[in-house]
């Protein structure tokens, strides 16, 4: 007797499925119970530019002068504003956490948008199978269990919020090529976040783009497949067009318009080729790969190795395994997944965008002025390893798809498929201990630069803590606005480099910050400056009196004047 046959759900049909609860309640587990230890331990405001991105949007409604334009110009605002509501809190604000919520929500979101992004493009039309479930619960836990984001998840860095919007464009755009009309825009307000989220998007969007644009002249010609022709339409891609724009043109407006130069944030006084310049030394020709994108390029995937392995054997595994992976899905989709009706084949290459951020930080590190160092390549030091991270959910997929292909291939017997199942959960069981053993390095990166300024901050902070609780601050917030934050001094009592309007450069005769530096006494009881700072230039020859004066090892001096 024929048993029938069961129907295939597709990825837009299977939205909160059994699976999909079941993961959703099991990482947010992990999410919490990790947080909670990293939280017990003080370690979700290592990272300089966490505090950084919490004061930021603290700013935004604490502050002499609030408003949007305190959200500034080099780094994107999304990260910054999903933050605001849960820095209203005060305790909230000064302990980290309610910078740490929104990357927590992400990290739940991106592993169940891993899984759904892996069942649907494994999907095999036509036939019931277990193998796609069972290759995109591997993708998921190897994206989940991964130390390194375990750990961003927990702070206010944007790691895990982008990774999330990651993740979700590139299955709704896979959701798109197996014919679901609504999954292009879904994929387009995904791309907006992602674009508002980090620059990494900018360069996903124009390769989303391009490839849109390319496949409407193919999708339903040939065979005349009117689901193919429906999420390919010439409507649907323009508004994908629009709403993959949209981010980058916003940001584009608001520097063109506030600062009155449209590139504020890549050419500007705080971007990266900026800081680069101000850190140089006469002759030195910058960082590693500055100028070569193929030196680079190999910087950031010893920085990706470094994420997903500390054994340097297991490192290059883990980068065999994922080439391997990746190839294996390109030769899956074959000749079908190039043709009109093979729109599973195209959902397939779809996972190729996840090898986006290779070119991208090849570019952006030989090009754009941002360094990363890893401990086994000159200088030997740790510098932005966080963002190998980006690569992660490109494992993630390699190891399901060698999962898959491994649980469908008639070429082997199930002796052989068993082996290569346990070899690919081997080495990632592998990988992930030796990182757990040795710490993970997002972890260590901050642990190691950032120990002096914390250090500093809290010891400026213990001495903040001690003045009045209604007095007026002169600070520049820039490099050490953790102690104010720890002091729990509300940023509206501090007069700081933001309280002026910024279209006005570059200076403001009339702003606040600039008054004030002119005559402390006059508009501040206090005086907070660090040798060799915008503040201790202006108050070093006024003769007031330094109440306290604190030396911290490889930091500059701090000092607090009275002004009365």
């Amino acid at each position: 007797m024929n048993q029938p046959k069961r129907k295939l759900v597709s990825p837009a049909d299977s939205r909160w499925d059994d699976q999909t609860r079941l993961l959703l309640w099991l990482a947010s587990c992990v999410g919490v119970v990790s947080f909670l230890f990293y939280f017990k331990n003080g370690d979700v405001l290592l990272y300089g530019d966490a505090v950084a991105h919490i004061n930021i949007a603290r700013r935004v409604f604490d502050s002499r002068t609030p408003g949007l334009l305190q959200l500034g110009t080099v780094w994107l605002p999304l990260p910054h504003l999903l933050m605001v509501p849960f820095l209203v809190s005060n305790d909230l604000w000064r302990r980290g956490a309610g910078g740490s919520i929104p990357s927590l929500v992400a990290y739940v979101l991106g592993i169940v948008g891993m899984l759904r992004l892996v069942r649907g493009s494994l999907a095999s039309e036509g036939e019931p199978t277990l193998a796609g479930p069972f290759a995109s619960w591997i993708a998921a836990f190897v994206y989940a269990a991964n130390p390194n984001l375990i750990y961003m998840q927990t702070t206010a860095m944007g790691e895990s919020l982008y990774l999330a919007f990651f993740v979700w464009t590139v299955a709704y755009f896979s959701e798109a090529l197996r014919g679901d009309g609504k999954a292009l825009t879904k994929c387009g307000l995904c791309l907006i976040a992602a674009c508002l989220t980090r620059y990494d998007g900018w360069f996903l969007a124009a390769a989303m783009v391009a490839t849109a644009l390319a496949l409407k002249f193919t999708a339903g010609q040939k065979t005349g497949d009117a689901k193919s022709r429906l999420a390919w339409q010439r409507r649907a891609i323009a508004k994908f067009v629009v709403l993959a724009a949209a981010g980058p043109v916003l940001w584009l407006g608001y520097n063109g318009v506030i600062y009155r130069n449209p590139l504020e944030f890549e050419n500007g006084p705080y971007s990266a080729k900026a800081i680069e310049r101000k850190t140089q030394t006469s002759g030195e020709p910058g960082h590693p790969g500055t100028g070569h994108p193929v030196i680079a390029g190999m910087y950031f995937v010893k920085a990706a190795e470094d994420n997903v392995a500390n054994n340097p054997w297991l490192q290059r595994l883990w980068l065999l395994f994922g080439a391997v992976g990746m190839i294996v899905t390109v030769m899956t989709a074959g000749k079908k997944g190039l043709s009109d009706s093979g729109s599973g084949g195209k959902a397939r290459l779809s996972l190729l965008f996840l090898l986006i951020p290779l070119p991208f930080y090849a570019l952006s590190v030989a090009f754009a002025g941002v360094p990363i160092f890893v401990p086994q390549f000159w200088p030997f030091s740790y510098y932005n390893v966080r963002y190998g991270l980006q690569l992660l959910p490109a494992f993630a997929a390699a190891f399901g798809v060698l999962a898959y292909w491994a649980a469908r291939s008639k070429q082997w017997n199930e002796k052989w498929r068993g082996a290569i199942v346990l070899a690919v959960m081997a080495l990632v069981g592998a990988g992930y201990a030796s990182a757990w053993n040795a710490g993970p390095i997002c972890l260590k990166e901050a642990e190691i630069n950032m120990r002096s300024r914390n250090l500093l901050e809290a010891q400026l902070a213990g001495w903040l803590e001690k003045l009045p609780t209604n007095a007026t601050l002169l600070m520049y917030l820039g490099d050490h606005v953790g102690a104010v934050q720890q002091a729990g001094i509300p940023l509206q009592h501090v007069i700081n480099e933001g309280n002026h309007r910024v279209w006005k450069q570059p200076y403001d005769p009339d702003g606040l910050w600039e008054r004030a530096l002119a005559d402390p006494s006059k508009y501040a009881d206090y005086v907070v400056a660090f040798e060799g700072g915008p503040v201790w230039q202006k108050v070093k020859d006024d003769h007031f009196k330094a109440i306290v004066e604190i030396h911290v090892t490889g930091q500059p001096r701090a000092f607090i004047y009275s002004t009365r």
